[in-house]
């Protein structure tokens, strides 16, 4: 008998329910129809069927009543809370409706539903994302205003890191990739995500801060036709980032990490034409001078980063920091018969760059090396005796040449011996490690290639400096024409992502990573291979601003 009544009592119930929103639906001034709307919220109470359909009709008539809003919301709420999952589910769904027609609600709405993204259910997640999705298509500006409110800032950090991490994640997933349905007028709202993650940038955690990026270089207002102030304003970003107005710390990992990783992600602005004079300058000022008391596993990093940008650099910042590029040379450009250790690596980065810059800037090389080269300029020095330093430095020259020949010629007996190996390997797990000493041995022969290349011209009075990509550096891909694509999905990138493209990522593992360090082992040893830069990659530290969250 029980349940029959609970039965009977559910169909009155439903049956009323019906009732109020035909006539609500009939009405031609349905605020007349006050208690009917009244016997919608109440019948929220009821039953679970009784529930799931006033989920639909409180949104439904919820502008008619103004005097019941706030009776109404609360009904609302109480469904979303229910233990049913098919009443949450459909009081989710009827959440945009209430702010179709009273946008004030929007911001609010947005709270509730950012709230639901930690919900466990499937079926209660998807609901809470399409909700969401309808917000930014009734009205994107004000959606996107609410949802970037619960990322933080540095003056107002967010409250919650779950929900944080939550509504980060939809952001990326659900809204990055319909920027072009989304953000429409396109100027007027890219400008204004612009804005909202500019504000957030104030304190992210490396991942984070790549993924804005990306995000950003992706949008037309960045784009290839984009002015140099557009440039401008996204090399002051990462310049930001990288705390380029801060004292240096040499015990502070977290800062080279962030600094290095900065200066690679700038790159592909500085290939199209953005001043990489503040990175230079405070490399210059505040890294240089430290360079020795650096962990092993960052100089590597550093020096990959400081020969990429090289090519890049403006002839004043080029004299500026040529002394510098020149001295740290001269560290690991061994003297002759003296027994000192050298890194190919390094000595490929710094000669690298002392030709990119010295073709910027050549007669700064007069005083630093004894190169006579006249360009009319007071700055020349001809006047002056250089001659010990030009000495010098030619044998030093002399002496890594000897040690790169030798070192080739042991690299390509090992050749040898990996085709041995191979065509004896009788495992895949043989043949694999096979295969990746043959990979090491043949970016070690790129390197020593490169290293000679580079110290031929130099032994010249009035050496030719190499200022363009005749040599491609031993750790990148040998660049590669690009193919025009019709496709685009987000940011374009160069087909060579090797060459300075926005894969920070992958090119942060490879900076200073595993591969490093078996190249390295592939050296070590043939001469006097320091067989340094153990780096564990740039992806791990770089902690939060202020948030101590772990970088990358």
């Amino acid at each position: 008998m029980g349940e029959d009544a609970g039965t009977s009592d559910e169909a009155k119930h439903i049956e009323k329910l019906y009732e109020f929103g035909e006539r609500l639906n009939e009405s031609k001034d349905k605020s007349q129809n006050l208690k009917d709307y009244q016997g919608i919220i109440d019948a929220a109470k009821t039953s679970i069927k009784a529930k799931q359909l006033a989920a639909q009709l409180i949104p439904r008539f919820f502008k008619f009543f103004p005097d019941l809003s706030t009776q109404a919301v609360d009904a609302h709420l109480d469904l979303i809370e229910e233990e049913e999952l098919g009443v949450r589910v459909q009081a989710i769904r009827g959440l945009p409706l209430f702010c179709k027609d009273t946008p004030e609600h929007l911001s609010k709405i947005v709270d509730i539903l950012v709230q639901l993204l930690a919900a466990e259910e499937i079926v209660e997640r998807d609901a809470v994302h399409k909700a969401l999705m309808s917000l930014l298509r009734q009205d994107v500006k004000a959606s996107l205003t609410a949802l970037f409110k619960h990322i933080g800032t540095a003056d107002e950090p967010s409250t919650d890191e779950f929900i944080r991490e939550k509504v980060l994640t939809f952001i990326r997933d659900k809204v990055f990739p319909l920027k072009s349905e989304l953000l429409r007028p396109q100027e007027e709202m890219e400008r204004h995500i612009t804005d909202l993650i500019k504000k957030s940038l104030e304190d992210v955690t490396g991942a984070e801060f790549r993924m804005f990026m990306d995000f950003l270089k992706s949008l037309s207002i960045f784009g290839e036709k984009a002015p140099p102030e557009r440039m401008k304003e996204l090399i002051s970003i990462i310049e930001g980032q990288a705390d380029l107005d801060a004292q240096f710390n040499v015990s502070d990992g977290d800062h080279i990490d962030r600094l290095i990783s900065c200066l690679y992600m700038a790159l592909p602005f500085f290939l199209r034409g953005a001043s990489s004079s503040k990175f230079l300058n405070y490399l210059n000022k505040h890294i240089v001078p430290v360079f020795e008391k650096l962990p092993e596993e960052r100089k590597l990093d550093l020096l990959k980063a400081v020969a990429e940008i090289s090519p890049y650099t403006l002839p004043q910042d080029s004299r500026q920091i040529l002394p510098s590029i020149v001295q740290l040379l001269k560290n690991y450009m061994p003297r002759r018969k003296t027994g000192e250790e050298m890194n190919f690596t390094y000595v490929e980065c710094l000669l690298y760059a002392f030709h990119h810059l010295a073709h910027k800037a050549p007669n700064a090389s007069n005083s630093l090396c004894g190169y006579k080269i006249v360009t009319g300029q007071p700055s020349d020095r001809l006047g002056e005796d250089f001659s010990e330093l030009y000495k010098d430095f030619t044998e030093r020259l002399s002496n890594v040449e000897e040690l790169t020949r030798a070192t080739m010629k042991k690299l390509t007996q090992g050749m040898a011996e990996h085709n041995k190996a191979m065509a004896a390997a009788k495992t895949d797990e043989a043949k694999d490690s096979v295969k990746t000493q043959k990979q090491n041995t043949t970016i070690g022969l790129r390197t020593c290639n490169n290293i000679l290349a580079m110290t031929k011209p130099l032994h010249s009075k009035t050496p030719s400096f190499i200022g363009d990509k005749s040599v491609n550096l031993s750790w990148k891909e040998a660049a590669k024409p690009s193919v025009p694509s019709n496709t685009t999905t987000g940011g374009k990138r160069p087909a060579n992502a090797a060459n300075g493209s926005g894969n920070v990522a992958k090119k942060g593992r490879g900076a200073g990573g595993l591969q490093n360090q078996l190249v390295n082992r592939a050296l070590e040893g043939l001469s006097h291979g320091r067989g340094g830069a153990r780096g564990r990659g740039r992806g791990r530290g770089w902690g939060g601003r202020g948030r101590g969250r772990g970088y990358w």
